[in-house]
């Protein structure tokens, strides 16, 4: 293969897939990244895959081939070369017996038997201005594939909207990878007040993200699926400066995202397995009597909290929340640091309450909201509380956040 592609279409691609590929593995084909130089359409295409047999990303970016091909080289050290590359260069790079034969010679001919040269494996060349690097290879061959299986559930969301599914609710994945049922996103078909919609879930025990829109054609069917954690943030990356309609394939065990392509022209394919396991009954933990409801303009709410947390033990991050009337004083007490006491004004009727909060699992709600309000509805000190935006956006998005509060 030989194609001359630009740096910063390749570093871009790269900084996807190679973030995939494990930096320990006992497979030595899984810590490189799969080439492969094609033709068509001209000027010609450059695919890179990587894969840690669980997840595995596909991006296509263009360039300009001169000779179809693939061939698989060492992902971290590729990214890395390619980043230390000046800005705005071109790259050349080159694999292939031919190749390797030159790159090598110097080895077998001036120092050994010149059969070593011969026997040696193909390596790939890469030239940018006077660079050049030579990187071991490995068959493409032996690299393995994830895109077959039939996926019999087919949608499309927007990249806005699946953007929006994965920030309202990833910060609530569980790290337990005792009760590996909770590490990721749960996804499935529900109905809200019999409109259906889409949901995606996600907890960590201590605190649940709940966020739903309208059902998209071809979803209706699905079933509840949980979407792994390293899935969620791959993919959420991928997402990042894209604007298309999102293409959705899954079944039980395993579940496709596939992006068009971009303005740039480059467009990705993201295949993952699912985590096999069933789901808790969130549904449970959600309360429907919380009858004291507090109204805040969220952000001077979550920079009192912000301001006040500095005081709080790191362990525990407590902050507790006094309410009384229009006023609510939000403080923190710590043997080592002191004590600190902030005040804002509020909207609240019912009856006073105390009650205590972990400060950092406050602001990452609050900072998920993105109107000026918050409505914050409690029962009692030791009970579920319900967050929510006070005015939802425009974009037919529904998030509801529950908070266990903790003692103070």
């Amino acid at each position: 293969m030989k194609l001359i592609i630009e740096r910063a279409a390749l570093l871009k691609a790269l900084g996807h897939v190679q973030s995939v590929v494990e930096r320990r593995t006992t497979i030595p084909i899984l810590s490189n990244v799969l080439l492969r130089a094609e033709a068509e359409p001209s000027p010609g295409v450059l695919a890179l895959s990587a894969t840690d047999m669980d997840l595995e990303i596909v991006e296509r970016i263009p360039g300009r081939v001169e000779r179809e091909g693939r061939t698989t080289v060492p992902a971290h050290t590729l990214y890395d070369i390619v980043r230390k590359l000046p800005e705005g260069a071109q790259i050349e790079i080159a694999a292939g017996a031919a190749g390797s034969a030159a790159a090598h010679a110097g080895v077998g001919g001036q120092f050994g038997n010149p059969q070593t040269a011969a026997a040696a494996p193909a390596g790939m060349t890469l030239r940018c201005g006077r660079s050049t690097f030579t990187l071991a290879t490995l068959p493409p061959e032996d690299y393995p594939l994830m895109t077959g299986g039939e996926l019999p559930h087919n949608f499309t969301l927007s990249a806005r909207e699946l953007r929006t599914l994965i920030d309202r609710t990833r910060f609530a994945i569980s790290t337990e990878e005792t009760r590996y049922y909770l590490n990721g996103i749960y996804l499935h078909a529900t109905k809200s007040n019999e409109t259906p919609v889409i949901r995606a879930v996600a907890t960590d025990g201590h605190r649940l993200a709940r966020v739903e829109m309208p059902l998209p054609a071809g979803a209706a069917g699905m079933p509840g699926v949980i979407i792994p954690r390293k899935t969620v943030l791959e993919l959420r990356k991928l997402l990042e400066e894209s604007e298309q309609e999102v293409e959705i394939a899954l079944s039980e065990t395993k579940i496709r995202f596939a992006i068009p392509e971009s303005a740039a022209g480059s467009s990705a394919l993201l295949v993952s397995k699912l985590i096999d396991g069933t789901f808790p009954d969130y549904d449970r933990v959600i309360p429907s009597n919380n009858d004291k409801i507090l109204d805040v303009r969220c952000k001077e709410f979550a920079e009192a909290v912000d301001r006040v947390s500095t005081i709080s033990t790191e362990k525990s991050r407590a902050v507790k929340l006094s309410i009384e009337g229009s006023s609510l004083t939000v403080s923190a007490t710590s043997p080592e640091n002191g004590v600190a006491v902030e005040e804002i004004e509020v909207r609240y009727s019912a009856s006073p309450i105390e009650i205590g909060f972990n400060a950092r699992y406050l602001l990452d709600i609050t900072d998920q909201i993105d109107g000026e309000g918050a409505q914050i509805a409690m029962s009692d000190a030791a009970s579920p509380t319900i967050v929510r935006d006070a005015n939802p956006d425009a974009s037919g998005a529904n998030a509801l956040y529950v908070l266990m509060p903790m003692r103070v």
